[in-house]
């Protein structure tokens, strides 16, 4: 590698050290959306002093006015600096459309749940290196032999993971459900669809077809009380597909489902699919794909570690899911890389 490299770059790391310093920037922004920062800023229409921040968000003026500069020197706010006048901070685009709580496109939800769970649960990520497990029980006590109830522990938690799930098909839910033309499955089931998110983006571009999510009770109660599903095409139904009867339909849509699970767990969970599954119907996965390789892309490989401290499964290449698909019974294997951090793979029954 080092034969790669500049004189200067050998002299002075500066990747490595924008690396390092990596987790910091990542907290500038959670911290700011937990304390609110850019719904203030959207809602008051009009640049403001950081003192006035501080008093309407009730934090020290020194600490916001380092924060917010923090934040303007990555391009996610503007200021605007007259001589002789406090400094004034607005929203740029980017920050109004995906970092403030009421915009259509927000991302809010997925940054608290990347703050207050993941973020802690990355702090052993040695440990989940060393153990080759999960570390549920030393970051939060939860005891983490069901992945599930520790993600569920409480009413809170999983407000907060449906919060993530619903904000990841913000960017990727049109681009996945229409990697292939699906218009020619009747009946679609979106097995652990969540809020409903994905199943609503796939009545979108097919409203022809009915389009049920099938979810634990607990999930389908909680996504029907604080999701608004009203005129969308979606029905939900409860269960659980790994230990109780799945319904038939012709279609399964299983969206960053498999990656959980051990291949054991997956196969199972596959095979019981392909028998439930009407003859001519299939499966479709919706995963981030490894290249062939394992040599990235980046981001993949980074969630495959996140499978290690937060789960039970991992991030797997194209060949990997066919081979499962291939050994559950189902052929005809298609793939879709679509450019977004989710690709799509077809198969049939």
């Amino acid at each position: 590698m080092a034969e790669h490299l500049s004189q200067s770059e050998l002299d002075y790391p500066f990747k490595l050290l924008e690396y390092f310093n990596g987790f910091r920037v990542s907290k500038v922004i959670f911290s700011a959306c937990e304390l609110g920062v850019f719904d203030l800023l959207l809602k008051s229409q009009e640049a403001m002093s950081a003192q006035h921040v501080a008093q309407e968000l009730g934090t020290s003026v020194d600490g916001m006015e380092r924060l917010l500069d923090a934040l303007v020197g990555i391009e996610i706010l503007e200021v605007e600096r007259a001589e002789g006048t406090a400094a004034l901070y607005s929203s740029s685009d980017v920050a109004n459309l995906y970092l403030a709580k009421g915009s259509a496109k927000s991302l809010h939800d997925m940054i608290i749940y990347q703050s207050q769970t993941i973020y802690p649960l990355w702090n052993n990520m040695v440990d989940a290196i060393r153990e080759g497990r999960n570390q549920y029980e030393k970051t939060f006590g939860l005891p983490s032999d069901d992945v599930f109830q520790a993600i569920y522990s409480s009413e809170e938690e999983m407000l907060k993971f449906m919060g993530l799930m619903n904000s990841s098909w913000v960017l990727d839910g049109h681009d996945v459900v229409t990697a292939f033309d699906l218009s020619c499955f009747q009946k679609i089931i979106d097995l652990g669809g969540c809020t409903g998110a994905l199943a609503t983006e796939m009545a979108r571009a097919y409203p022809a077809s009915s389009i049920t999510v099938f979810d634990l009770p607990e999930v389908v109660e909680a996504a029907q009380k604080h999701y608004s599903q009203e005129g969308n095409g979606v029905a939900f139904q409860s269960g659980d597909f790994f230990r109780g009867d799945i319904p038939s339909a012709d279609l399964y849509v299983l969206a960053r489902i498999v990656h959980d699970w051990t291949e054991e767990k997956c196969l199972a969970l596959l095979k019981k699919i392909y028998e439930a599954c009407k003859p001519g119907g299939g499966v479709l996965l919706i995963e981030a794909l490894l290249f062939e390789n394992r040599r990235g892309p980046l981001m993949v490989q980074i969630f495959s570690l996140n499978m290690l401290v937060q789960a039970e499964g991992r991030e797997r290449s194209p060949s990997e899911y066919t081979n499962m698909l291939n050994k559950s019974g189902f052929h005809n294997v298609q793939v879709c890389r679509t450019g977004k951090s989710y690709d799509a793979i077809l198969a049939i029954r």
